[in-house]
């Protein structure tokens, strides 16, 4: 896809030229490798205090509820601050945050508890949520309209690229004996891990602060999508009157559950499914599972040049519904490669919702974009159900509740994204 666009007004009414918005893209997109990556370590992390820490499964989905609480807590405030300071303030503040909290996990992992992690985890996501405010709104306002939905696609690729090494470095560090001992233990481990996670954001922050990241894209954009009828200056009606953007944002809530459960999860159940499978090699196949979440965002970006948005939509829920019964199901071996095919299915959701809901919005868009990141909050809906279900039931049972949540994300695509809207097809 092209990113070139027609010259882009800024707040102060100067036009940016196409080329020009190439560069602040591309910081933009570096952005979700980040949060990539943390997500990506969290999913390790978990099994990894299972077994060092003696803690149950529903007691470790407290690293899932503190990462995703954060983002239900603070997406408003990181909206307000957006608003009120721009898109690269925003960013640089998210990614100092994100730095703050990763350095925390040092003293976290002397304490010996879980308890520190939990509150080392808020930090670094409360650092996430304004970074992810900030970069997910900076690019769906960059550019043309119409295509919002492939570059928030693109742009969420790298994010894909990032919960893929998250993984591959969680399982060679957390689950290897010898790496582990070479590092100094496991407590050794973690802090020479977050150590250089933080070191890496800082010095990003500062390239991006000395950076030029023009604020193209007035309030008023109104992100339309293929088959949208062209945005009008404002939105003729408040947020609570646009039932679209209201079904959006609970949807997104509930995918971003599925989502979440699915990866807090994924090690258990493939290592109870597969017999003789270690965790370091469970660890190493949630990374393969993220080649075909990263693989599945570059084909949607693809796929949405010839094919719209809510038929798109509608048939990877569907196809999300029926992998996640065949998992529920306790299949040897076929459980834990159905498991595997959700991921490559689940890579256009979160972008594809965010483009649908936002769309047509008007001046609302960045209170709108604000409220839609804070639907990740809805992390913390199935982790801890999924956890009580999989120690009482067995973890294949646990997944009938991201089969649920797919089935809604099916109709949003269906019916959900249209409401109020009847020429959005």
């Amino acid at each position: 896809m092209s990113i070139e666009t027609d010259a882009a007004p800024t707040p102060g009414g100067l036009a940016v030229p196409a080329g020009n918005l190439r560069g602040p893209l591309a910081f933009a997109i570096a952005c979700f490798l980040i949060w990539g990556l943390a997500y990506g370590l969290l999913d390790v992390l978990n099994k990894h205090f299972q077994e060092t820490l003696s803690i149950s499964q529903a007691d470790s989905s407290w690293l899932q509820i503190a990462y995703f609480g954060a983002y239900l807590l603070l997406s408003l405030p990181a909206g307000m601050l957006l608003n009120a300071r721009g898109y690269k303030f925003g960013i640089v503040s998210g990614l100092s945050l994100t730095a703050v909290g990763a350095l925390l996990f040092i003293p976290a992992a002397n304490a010996g508890g879980f308890l520190p992690f939990i509150g080392s985890m808020f930090v670094l996501a409360a650092g996430l949520c304004v970074l992810e405010t900030s970069a997910d709104t900076y690019v769906n306002v960059l550019g043309d309209p119409a295509k919002a939905s492939q570059r928030l696609n693109l742009a969420q690729s790298f994010n894909a690229l990032g919960v893929f090494i998250g993984p591959m470095i969680g399982g060679a560090v957390f689950f290897s004996p010898t790496t582990t001992e070479a590092l100094g233990g496991a407590t050794r481990s973690i802090q020479i891990v977050y150590g250089l996670i933080a070191v890496a954001v800082l010095i990003f922050a500062a390239v991006v602060w000395r950076a030029r990241l023009p604020e193209t894209g007035l309030a008023d954009h109104g992100g339309a999508v293929e088959g949208d009828a062209p945005a009008k200056p404002h939105a003729p009606k408040g947020l609570a009157q646009q039932p679209h953007f209201i079904a959006g944002v609970v949807t997104q809530a509930l995918y971003i559950g599925a989502q979440v459960g699915i990866g807090a999860y994924f090690i258990n159940l493939v290592t109870h499914n597969w017999q003789g499978l270690s965790s370091q090699q469970g660890a190493f196949m949630l990374s393969l599972a993220a080649i075909g979440y990263l693989v599945g965002r570059f084909a949607a970006t693809g796929l949405l040049l010839k094919v719209r948005p809510r038929p798109l939509l509608t048939t990877y829920g569907v196809i999300n519904v029926v992998l996640t019964l065949i998992v529920a199901a306790g299949i040897d071996k076929v459980s834990p490669i159905a498991l595997i095919a959700v991921f490559f299915f689940m890579s256009t959701m979160f972008a594809t919702i965010f483009a649908l809901g936002t769309t047509g919005l008007g001046a609302h868009t960045k209170k709108a974009s604000s409220l839609m990141v804070m639907a990740i909050g809805g992390g913390v809906l199935l982790p801890w159900p999924m956890g009580k279900l999989a120690d009482l039931y067995g973890a294949n049972i646990a997944f009938l509740l991201p089969a649920a949540c797919f089935a809604v994300v099916a109709w949003y695509g269906w019916k959900g994204a249209g409401l109020g809207r009847p020429h959005i097809r």
